[in-house]
């Protein structure tokens, strides 16, 4: 007796890939449809029958539901273009045509669990995807799961991020609201039980552990089974959505384009109005798993602590190069307060503000950026921007001794330029972990480039030393002189 063949979309997704095993074990013959073949998981890569195409061509779609018994529909848009909803509901169109056209005998659609009434867009599209399948005359299974905790999962990468980077935060009000995650395990189960059952389901199906919890309460939960301090988190009423994304993509791997959706749908509760996932399709054995051990599991490769670590190590440096560039600067001397400056130059109380926040700009940006390298899986990048990070807080720190203590202008001026470009470097290095980093960096840059144009007007002014002394202006090359 041939196996049963099921079709499976997405497979180089977060579920998909995860899926196509858990299939092959439990006895089916397995088609994937992918428009990259070299992404797929070597692991099973020579055991699943491949048709190369694309979800968006009619044809490509007609060819892989052809004699399949089960057709896995895991596709949608999180790419940050404003088209996705129509992209969304054309590709569910033609796949659900092809797969009636085929006599495809069930299909399984992945969604999220929502309340009544009006959604975000990304899961309001999701939404409409499901009803779109279940309308298309072929039964279909559409299994409603909140944050799937699970490593590779950008709501969990999320989570595990704020949480470990964030000790305290101060986030939007809807992190109160209510949540039934769901370990990735057991959405892989329901999934495949979803395209054996018997008679086929046509109809939503509500999945989650038993817990019901509130973002900031797991990333609470989070701290607590990863060893971490206690995390405290505070709401406000004013954060939207898209500030939050931004912030996320900033102090986190997940791009901005991928947390967007992912925050926007953190607006609404997420729990089971259902309870008969178990009833219908079985439940996991021992039943499905709680946020702890899900937790655990999804953690057991990863390092929850590299963060701190490298924010200790980072953040030495910087601190380092503030006391030492201190220290050598003198702007009370009767020297500086000598120099012919230019009238553009800043007030002097604009200093303490901009270099404070640089120095934060420098600690935050460059762990972000050597955290992240080493999360994506590029050491090399990291080490390279370690280097580059560590001549630049040198560079930055020797400026004061050129200007204040040798009092050679011409060199100082070469100096900024030097550490300007070492500056843009910086940024320019950051971009490969995001582009909140670069941005971050860049502030750094061009904050050095202007320097390097005023450290010039100033040489240029003063190419003999002044003897009478002026009022000093201060300005962007004073530092902080530490208090004794």
């Amino acid at each position: 007796m041939n196996p049963r063949t099921a079709l499976v979309t997405g497979v180089t997704g977060f579920v998909g890939h995860r899926l196509v095993p858990a299939l092959l074990e439990a006895g089916w013959s397995v088609r994937v449809l992918t428009r990259n073949p070299d992404k797929l998981d070597a692991a099973w890569r020579d055991r699943v029958e491949v048709v190369e195409g694309d979800a968006t061509e009619p044809g490509d779609v007609a060819r892989a539901v052809a004699g399949a018994d089960a057709a896995y529909y895991l596709l949608h848009s999180m790419d940050g273009r404003g088209d996705f909803a129509a992209r969304d509901r054309a590709l569910a169109r033609t796949f659900a045509d092809a797969a009636g056209a085929a006599g495809v005998g069930r299909m399984v659609y992945l969604s999220g669990l929502h309340p009544a009434g009006e959604l975000s867009p990304h899961l309001g599209s999701r939404v409409e995807v499901g009803e779109i399948l279940l309308a298309s005359g072929v039964p279909t299974a559409v299994l409603q799961a909140g944050v799937v905790l699970g490593a590779g999962s950008a709501s969990f990468d999320m989570l595990r991020h704020l949480t470990e980077r964030l000790p305290a935060a101060i986030g939007p009000r809807w992190l109160r609201n209510r949540i039934q995650p769901i370990a990735v395990d057991d959405v892989i189960h329901y999934l495949v039980r979803a395209g054996e059952v018997e008679p086929p389901l046509n109809r939503t199906v509500d999945i989650g552990m038993d817990e019901v919890l509130s973002y900031a309460a797991m990333m609470r939960r989070y701290a607590q089974v990863v060893g971490l301090w206690p995390r405290h988190i505070g709401t406000v009423p004013v954060l939207t959505p898209g500030l939050a994304s931004h912030w996320v993509g900033f102090v986190t791997p997940v791009d901005s384009a991928i947390a967007k959706p992912l925050v926007g749908s953190l607006v609404h509760h997420a729990v089971k109005h259902e309870d008969d996932a178990g009833r219908l399709l079985g439940d996991p054995p021992g039943g499905p798993a709680g946020f702890d051990d899900a937790v655990r599991a999804a953690t057991a490769g990863v390092d929850p602590l590299r963060w701190s670590r490298t924010l200790t190590r980072v953040g030495a440096g910087v601190v380092a190069c503030a006391l030492v560039g201190g220290l050598l600067s003198n702007p009370d001397s009767r020297w500086y307060a000598a120099l012919d400056k230019p009238r553009w130059q800043p007030p002097a109380t604009a200093f303490p503000v901009v270099w404070t926040g640089l120095y934060g700009l420098i600690a935050i940006g460059a762990t972000a950026t050597l955290a992240d390298l080493h999360e994506t899986g590029q050491p090399g990048r990291a080490r390279a921007f370690g280097r580059a990070l560590a001549a630049n807080l040198a560079l930055n720190a020797a400026w004061s001794g050129l200007f204040f203590r040798a009092r050679n202008l011409p060199l100082a001026t070469a100096g900024a330029a030097v550490l300007a470009a070492s500056s843009t470097d910086l940024a320019r290095r950051a971009a490969a972990a995001g582009p909140g980093k670069a941005a971050a960096l860049g502030a750094y840059a061009a904050w050095t480039g202007s320097a390097t144009v005023l450290s010039a007007a100033i040489a240029r002014r003063n190419r003999v030393t002044p003897r009478r002394p002026k009022e000093s202006r201060g300005g962007w090359l004073r530092r902080p002189t530490p208090r004794r």
